[in-house]
């Protein structure tokens, strides 16, 4: 008979794989690919609103191009929108796609996809063109997060996979650091086609390197005895079975209420600052780093925290809702940011909820480790992925229609709504997840 979950929990730790780290350093220069070229459009936007652009020849000699590129707010909205149903669609795929070639193989293709639509940008003549490359950009990217959370299960101990989780994560904000350093100055020089360019050299170098470097470990981890031995075959499950599992809506309801938070943060930030402060592409830069940067420290402090718990006594599962409560409880404070009149109070409560949010992320993300085998972790991530797509599908719409009333009536208390729900929606999260998936209980998956 298998032992408890209670007695796996109490023998010793098991000896870690050699390299891990080198794999995390991968999963971080790929996430922070990923959000670099997600935070392009958001950073040019405000200068794609209420004036004519001239479409300068890419290559001298060629034709100019005479058009006009008016984004609105609500149409901003409208193609954020669909970048997420596609995301939602895509992971429908992705996350089974990987769990069927594996991480080796699977990962290189979804970047490629996804690098190929962030460089088609740069073709865009019309809004209808930045909807249909947004559309192709969600489908590729939805396939980073079922990768990078399945290598982190494969090659590390449950009690470092919320800190590998937190540093790979931490990607994300990195991404947003570099993308307002580098995009308004290659956007001014260069014009804004080659802002969505530079980033594919950098994807194809990653690719050449995780197809040298990564392999799936021959051995895993028994997690029974304490020791490695060679892995089991995994069990064949239809993934659709697993949407039986509360464990699995648990995570689905976590991220549906907490993912456009950060899609809000990510995307619309930009035009925050530009419509409360009233800075423009050349000033925008170091309140969105500063952001970014603690949002960086957050992650890896936050995949570091269930740690801090477990030196006082609790057990992992325990110490990882522990440290997901103190991150949503930091996240409260956002609430009053949509009145504030002071830039650099704005700048450190969002700066605080961004790091908090991480810390969450890299939290939410390991809990479905903990509660389901390696070999079906891509598919019940990918489900996560797929309900945070579509709360952030239904959120975009609505933040670009509750901010284009408010232009329309020469307000700015647009932004006021949008930041009391981000405050909100993480206890709201934890409290549905503790409900559904009650100490986090491994599923008892039935073959």
């Amino acid at each position: 008979m298998p032992p408890t979950e209670e007695q796996i929990d109490s023998l010793a730790e098991p000896p870690a794989l050699r390299g891990r780290w080198t794999v995390c350093a991968m999963l971080f220069v790929a996430t922070t690919i990923n959000y670099v070229d997600r935070q392009v459009l958001s950073i040019l936007k405000p200068i794609l609103h209420g004036q004519t652009i001239h479409l300068q020849p890419l290559i001298p000699g060629w034709p100019v191009v005479e058009t006009t590129i008016n984004v609105t707010d609500q149409q901003y909205g409208y193609i954020l929108a669909g970048f997420q149903v596609a995301y939602a669609l895509g992971v429908i795929f992705a996350g089974r796609f990987v769990d069927r070639v594996g991480c080796r193989k699977g990962y290189p293709i979804v970047t490629g996809l996804w690098s190929l639509a962030a460089m088609a940008h740069a073709l865009v003549r019309s809004v209808m063109g930045f909807g249909i490359a947004r559309f192709v950009l969600g489908l590729g990217e939805s396939g980073n997060f079922p990768a990078a959370i399945k290598a982190t299960a494969e090659w590390f101990q449950p009690k470092e996979r919320a800190l590998a989780t937190g540093i790979f994560n931490s990607g994300a904000g990195v991404g947003a650091i570099v993308a307002p350093l580098m995009v308004p100055w290659v956007a001014l020089h260069f014009g804004w086609r080659a802002a969505f360019l530079v980033t594919g050299i950098f994807s194809a170098a990653w690719i050449v390197w995780w197809s040298i470097r990564y392999r799936r470990p021959h051995e895993t981890m028994d997690w029974t005895r304490g020791h490695v031995v060679v892995a089991p075959p995994a069990r064949v499950l239809r993934w659709w079975r697993l949407l039986r599992y509360r464990q699995a809506w648990a995570f689905m309801a976590g991220k549906f209420l907490t993912d456009p938070v950060w899609w809000f943060f990510l995307f619309w930030l930009p035009q925050y600052f530009h419509s409360r402060f009233a800075l423009d592409l050349t000033h925008m830069g170091p309140p969105l780093v500063i952001v970014y940067v603690v949002s960086t420290i957050g992650s890896v402090y936050g995949g570091w925290l269930p740690k801090g718990y477990l030196k006082l006594g609790m057990n992992l599962k325990r110490a990882r809702l522990a440290a997901m409560l103190t991150c949503a409880c930091c996240v409260v404070p956002v609430v009053i940011v949509g009145g504030l009149s002071s830039q650099w109070l704005a700048v450190g409560l969002l700066s605080l909820a961004a790091a908090a949010h991480q810390g969450w992320s890299a939290n939410i993300f390991t809990t479905v480790s903990d509660m389901f085998p390696s070999e079906h972790v891509g598919t019940v991530v990918s489900f996560g992925q797929v309900a945070g797509a579509l709360g952030g599908a239904i959120f975009q719409p609505i933040a670009g229609d509750v901010l284009q009333r408010a232009r329309d009536m020469h307000t700015q208390s647009g932004f006021a709504p949008l930041f009391i729900y981000s405050g909100c929606a993480y206890l709201v999260a934890l409290v549905l997840l503790r409900t559904l998936a009650r100490g986090l209980k491994r599923a008892e998956l039935e073959v």
